[in-house]
């Protein structure tokens, strides 16, 4: 299950966005989006869980919860817009 995690402090990095969500499950991947220039977070980023339940667990365990003074928000990711390709 991927998840979406947003209101991220900007100097969090992939290991400390992991180890939040290691005790709900088994966690995948992670993907923090970055600023191609600066380098730094944006604050937002993505959770792969191993299954459905462990992503459940991370949602009722993160969203809400103030991290770093910041409150999480965490809910699961939407798929990718189709990008248009302009007119034809």
């Amino acid at each position: 299950m991927k998840l979406f995690v947003g209101s991220l402090p900007y100097n969090i990095t992939e290991s400390e966005l992991e180890s939040l969500c290691t005790p709900f499950g088994d966690v995948v991947s992670v993907k923090l989006v970055v600023d191609h220039f600066t380098g730094q977070a944006k604050g937002f980023g993505f959770i792969e869980m191993a299954n459905r339940s462990a992503g459940h667990k991370v949602m009722e365990g993160l969203n809400g919860k103030e991290y770093k003074h910041r409150t999480l928000v965490c809910n699961e990711a939407k798929p990718p817009a189709k990008k248009s390709r302009g007119r034809r």
